[in-house]
């Protein structure tokens, strides 16, 4: 039967390595899964001195050790931070809605009545609230030819749109269309003369 006695002193430098994620858990907020990785090994196995003693003869020897130190971990867990405040997405801007102007015409007339300039006004003041762009859209009632019904709401869009010019609003912030007989208000037969129809569009945008 032998006995063992340890007596060393000497040191040894070891390296650690430590790696680890946490995942949030949105529903509770502060809460988090996480999982951790650790690595540690000696950079050489160290020898330790040991004096073995055989108990029945007294006899004693010297003997060396070698001792090896790696080991690795998983770890999971959950982690908690107290005080944590739920994180609140902003909200998103609100698009502002595009407005619309209606301003009307005679039959076959591209002439500007009084309460057409009042409505073309009101359409170049609310220009200043944030409007980046004018449309200005031309139609006609369905009497009269497709052609001459062309010609003639692209006149009446270019009569608003001169008007807006005549009020402040730059000329390049404009777009004139004309549409004809198109997109009327009041569905009509062919050559029927409809006063809703015969109309200008401003939309800001």
């Amino acid at each position: 039967m032998a006995t063992q006695f340890i007596d060393d002193q000497k040191g040894r430098f070891s390296n650690q390595l430590n790696a680890g994620v946490a995942f949030p858990i949105e529903a509770v907020p502060g809460l988090s899964l996480t999982a951790e990785y650790r690595f540690m090994d000696d950079f050489e196995n160290p020898e330790m001195n040991v004096q073995v003693t055989n108990t029945r003869t007294g006899s004693t020897r010297p003997q060396t050790a070698v001792v090896s130190n790696r080991n690795q971990s998983v770890l999971l867990g959950l982690r908690y931070a107290f005080g944590a405040t739920p994180v609140v997405a902003p909200a998103a801007a609100p698009v502002a809605a595009a407005k619309t102007y209606l301003v009307f015409f005679d039959w076959n007339k591209a002439d500007l009545t009084d309460r057409a300039r009042q409505i073309i006004g009101e359409a170049a003041t609310a220009r200043g609230t944030g409007v980046t762009r004018i449309e200005v859209n031309g139609f006609t009632d369905r009497s009269g030819s497709d052609q001459y019904n062309q010609g003639l709401s692209v006149r009446r869009a270019n009569a608003v749109a001169a008007e807006l010019v005549r009020r402040g609003v730059p000329r390049n912030e404009i777009m004139t269309r004309g549409f004809g007989e198109a997109n009327p208000l009041v569905p009509t037969a062919d050559g029927v003369r409809e006063p809703q129809n015969r109309r200008v569009e401003i939309i800001l945008k």
